[in-house]
Protein backbone atom coordinates (compact mmCIF):
# COMPACT_ATOMS: atom_id res chain seq x y z
CA UNK A 1 0.00 0.00 0.00
CA UNK A 2 1.67 3.39 -0.94
CA UNK A 3 -0.20 6.23 0.44
CA UNK A 4 0.77 9.73 2.35
CA UNK A 5 0.23 9.55 6.34
CA UNK A 6 0.06 12.67 8.29
CA UNK A 7 -0.68 11.86 11.96
CA UNK A 8 -1.52 14.93 13.28
CA UNK A 9 -0.95 14.62 17.53
CA UNK A 10 -0.22 16.50 20.85
CA UNK A 11 3.18 14.96 22.15
CA UNK A 12 1.67 13.92 25.61
CA UNK A 13 -1.57 12.31 24.02
CA UNK A 14 -2.66 9.13 25.42
CA UNK A 15 -4.84 8.91 22.30
CA UNK A 16 -1.66 9.94 19.97
CA UNK A 17 0.79 8.12 21.66
CA UNK A 18 -1.31 4.91 21.08
CA UNK A 19 -1.17 5.95 17.29
CA UNK A 20 2.10 6.46 17.03
CA UNK A 21 2.85 2.93 18.56
CA UNK A 22 1.20 1.32 15.56
CA UNK A 23 2.47 3.33 12.77
CA UNK A 24 5.77 2.45 14.14
CA UNK A 25 5.12 -1.46 14.75
CA UNK A 26 4.09 -1.54 11.05
CA UNK A 27 7.47 0.67 10.00
CA UNK A 28 5.15 3.17 7.94
CA UNK A 29 6.41 6.29 7.27
CA UNK A 30 4.64 9.46 7.98
CA UNK A 31 4.68 12.90 8.74
CA UNK A 32 3.37 14.33 12.34
CA UNK A 33 2.10 17.68 12.93
CA UNK A 34 2.35 18.75 16.75
CA UNK A 35 -1.10 20.00 17.94
CA UNK A 36 -0.36 22.16 21.16
CA UNK A 37 -3.29 21.30 23.06
CA UNK A 38 -1.73 24.31 26.04
CA UNK A 39 -2.42 26.57 23.38
CA UNK A 40 -6.29 25.24 22.16
CA UNK A 41 -4.75 24.52 18.50
CA UNK A 42 -7.43 21.85 18.42
CA UNK A 43 -9.89 24.46 18.36
CA UNK A 44 -8.36 26.21 15.21
CA UNK A 45 -10.77 25.68 12.29
CA UNK A 46 -8.57 24.71 9.87
CA UNK A 47 -7.98 21.42 12.08
CA UNK A 48 -11.93 21.63 13.53
CA UNK A 49 -12.44 20.35 9.31
CA UNK A 50 -10.45 17.50 9.26
CA UNK A 51 -11.76 16.44 13.65
CA UNK A 52 -15.42 17.86 14.10
CA UNK A 53 -14.68 16.94 17.62
CA UNK A 54 -11.24 18.68 18.16
CA UNK A 55 -9.23 15.69 19.75
CA UNK A 56 -6.43 14.28 18.61
CA UNK A 57 -5.13 12.37 16.75
CA UNK A 58 -6.12 12.63 13.56
CA UNK A 59 -4.22 10.17 10.60
CA UNK A 60 -4.76 11.59 7.49
CA UNK A 61 -4.29 9.47 5.10
CA UNK A 62 -4.39 10.10 0.89
CA UNK A 63 -6.25 13.40 2.32
CA UNK A 64 -8.67 11.26 4.16
CA UNK A 65 -8.98 12.58 7.69
CA UNK A 66 -9.47 9.70 10.38
CA UNK A 67 -9.67 10.01 13.75
CA UNK A 68 -10.41 7.69 17.29
CA UNK A 69 -6.85 6.12 17.98
CA UNK A 70 -8.41 2.68 18.71
CA UNK A 71 -10.36 3.09 15.49
CA UNK A 72 -7.32 4.14 13.35
CA UNK A 73 -5.74 0.86 15.33
CA UNK A 74 -8.27 -1.31 13.74
CA UNK A 75 -8.83 -0.12 10.52
CA UNK A 76 -4.39 -0.35 9.97
CA UNK A 77 -4.90 -3.85 11.26
CA UNK A 78 -7.32 -4.61 8.88
CA UNK A 79 -5.60 -2.59 6.15
CA UNK A 80 -1.94 -4.69 6.88
CA UNK A 81 -2.12 -8.42 6.76
CA UNK A 82 0.87 -8.17 8.69
CA UNK A 83 -0.42 -6.25 11.11
CA UNK A 84 -1.37 -8.53 13.77
CA UNK A 85 -3.20 -5.70 16.17
CA UNK A 86 -5.68 -8.15 17.23
CA UNK A 87 -6.16 -11.50 17.27
CA UNK A 88 -7.49 -14.06 14.24
CA UNK A 89 -9.98 -15.88 16.56
CA UNK A 90 -13.14 -14.04 17.42
CA UNK A 91 -12.77 -14.63 21.09
CA UNK A 92 -9.22 -13.76 21.71
CA UNK A 93 -10.79 -9.89 19.10
CA UNK A 94 -13.22 -9.72 22.12
CA UNK A 95 -10.48 -10.21 24.96
CA UNK A 96 -8.46 -7.92 23.53
CA UNK A 97 -10.96 -5.35 22.50
CA UNK A 98 -12.34 -5.19 25.96
CA UNK A 99 -8.30 -4.91 27.76
CA UNK A 100 -8.17 -1.92 25.20
CA UNK A 101 -11.86 -0.83 26.06
CA UNK A 102 -11.10 -0.73 29.87
CA UNK A 103 -8.51 1.57 29.00
CA UNK A 104 -9.36 4.01 26.33
CA UNK A 105 -12.48 4.45 27.42
CA UNK A 106 -12.78 4.05 31.23
CA UNK A 107 -9.51 5.07 32.41
CA UNK A 108 -8.65 7.94 29.59
CA UNK A 109 -11.91 10.08 29.77
CA UNK A 110 -12.10 10.71 33.54
CA UNK A 111 -8.33 11.29 32.89
CA UNK A 112 -8.63 14.00 29.84
CA UNK A 113 -7.04 17.06 30.35
CA UNK A 114 -10.39 18.92 29.97
CA UNK A 115 -11.98 17.06 32.26
CA UNK A 116 -9.16 17.39 34.79
CA UNK A 117 -9.20 21.05 33.92
CA UNK A 118 -12.93 21.05 34.50
CA UNK A 119 -12.85 19.80 38.13
CA UNK A 120 -9.52 22.34 39.38
CA UNK A 121 -12.08 24.92 37.64
CA UNK A 122 -14.71 23.84 40.23
CA UNK A 123 -12.70 23.42 43.20
CA UNK A 124 -10.47 25.96 42.45
CA UNK A 125 -7.54 24.23 44.67
CA UNK A 126 -5.62 24.06 41.38
CA UNK A 127 -2.48 21.46 41.08
CA UNK A 128 -3.02 19.46 44.39
CA UNK A 129 -6.33 18.33 43.30
CA UNK A 130 -5.19 17.81 39.99
CA UNK A 131 -2.31 15.57 40.63
CA UNK A 132 -4.91 13.71 43.41
CA UNK A 133 -7.88 13.11 40.67
CA UNK A 134 -5.17 11.84 38.10
CA UNK A 135 -3.40 9.57 40.50
CA UNK A 136 -6.84 8.47 41.99
CA UNK A 137 -8.76 7.01 38.47
CA UNK A 138 -5.44 5.81 37.04
CA UNK A 139 -4.44 3.57 39.63
CA UNK A 140 -7.86 2.50 40.49
CA UNK A 141 -8.29 1.68 36.49
CA UNK A 142 -5.00 -0.47 36.55
CA UNK A 143 -5.32 -2.49 39.54
CA UNK A 144 -8.34 -3.72 37.43
CA UNK A 145 -6.73 -4.12 34.50
CA UNK A 146 -4.26 -6.00 36.37
CA UNK A 147 -7.14 -8.58 37.73
CA UNK A 148 -7.88 -8.76 34.09
CA UNK A 149 -4.73 -9.92 32.55
CA UNK A 150 -5.03 -13.01 35.27
CA UNK A 151 -6.43 -15.53 32.46
CA UNK A 152 -5.03 -17.70 30.38
CA UNK A 153 -5.05 -15.92 27.49
CA UNK A 154 -2.17 -13.57 28.85
CA UNK A 155 1.44 -14.24 27.97
CA UNK A 156 4.67 -12.25 27.29
CA UNK A 157 2.12 -9.57 26.64
CA UNK A 158 -1.62 -8.65 27.43
CA UNK A 159 -2.90 -11.32 24.65
CA UNK A 160 -0.11 -13.67 23.40
CA UNK A 161 3.40 -13.23 23.06
CA UNK A 162 3.13 -10.66 20.16
CA UNK A 163 2.31 -7.03 21.42
CA UNK A 164 -1.15 -5.79 19.66
CA UNK A 165 -3.55 -2.98 20.67
CA UNK A 166 -4.11 -3.47 24.34
CA UNK A 167 -0.12 -2.96 24.56
CA UNK A 168 -0.60 0.09 22.34
CA UNK A 169 -2.98 1.56 25.09
CA UNK A 170 -1.63 -0.06 28.19
CA UNK A 171 1.69 1.74 27.80
CA UNK A 172 0.89 5.65 27.22
CA UNK A 173 -1.21 4.68 30.85
CA UNK A 174 1.97 3.72 32.23
CA UNK A 175 3.64 6.50 31.27
CA UNK A 176 0.95 8.85 32.85
CA UNK A 177 0.93 7.12 35.85
CA UNK A 178 4.07 7.55 36.34
CA UNK A 179 4.34 11.19 35.31
CA UNK A 180 1.58 11.66 37.94
CA UNK A 181 3.08 9.39 40.56
CA UNK A 182 0.06 6.83 41.12
CA UNK A 183 1.14 3.46 43.15
CA UNK A 184 1.25 1.02 40.72
CA UNK A 185 4.25 -0.60 42.12
CA UNK A 186 2.69 -3.78 43.24
CA UNK A 187 0.85 -4.63 39.92
CA UNK A 188 3.42 -6.55 38.48
CA UNK A 189 1.94 -8.31 35.40
CA UNK A 190 1.59 -4.72 33.72
CA UNK A 191 5.01 -3.74 35.04
CA UNK A 192 6.25 -6.78 33.47
CA UNK A 193 4.64 -6.52 30.10
CA UNK A 194 5.67 -2.32 30.11
CA UNK A 195 8.73 -3.32 30.36
CA UNK A 196 8.88 -5.61 27.74
CA UNK A 197 7.19 -3.05 25.57
CA UNK A 198 9.77 -0.42 26.69
CA UNK A 199 12.70 -2.62 24.99
CA UNK A 200 11.09 -2.65 21.61
CA UNK A 201 12.25 0.22 19.17
CA UNK A 202 8.83 0.91 17.89
CA UNK A 203 7.52 1.66 21.52
CA UNK A 204 10.71 3.01 22.28
CA UNK A 205 10.49 5.84 19.06
CA UNK A 206 6.88 6.58 20.11
CA UNK A 207 7.46 7.63 23.83
CA UNK A 208 6.31 11.37 24.17
CA UNK A 209 9.63 12.29 25.01
CA UNK A 210 11.11 10.86 21.62
CA UNK A 211 8.72 13.10 20.24
CA UNK A 212 7.97 16.55 21.81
Amino acid sequence: MSAEMVLFDYWRSSAGYRVRIALNMLGLAYARVPVDLLKAEHKDQDYLAQNPQGLVPTLVLDGQPMTQSLAIIEYLNETFPEAGFLPTDAPGRQRVRALSYAIAMEVHPVCNMNVAAHVVSLTGDGDDVRASWMRKFIAEGLTSFELMLDRSGTGMFCHGDTPGMADFCLVPQIYNARRWGADIGSLERINVIAERCDAIPAFAAAHPDQVK
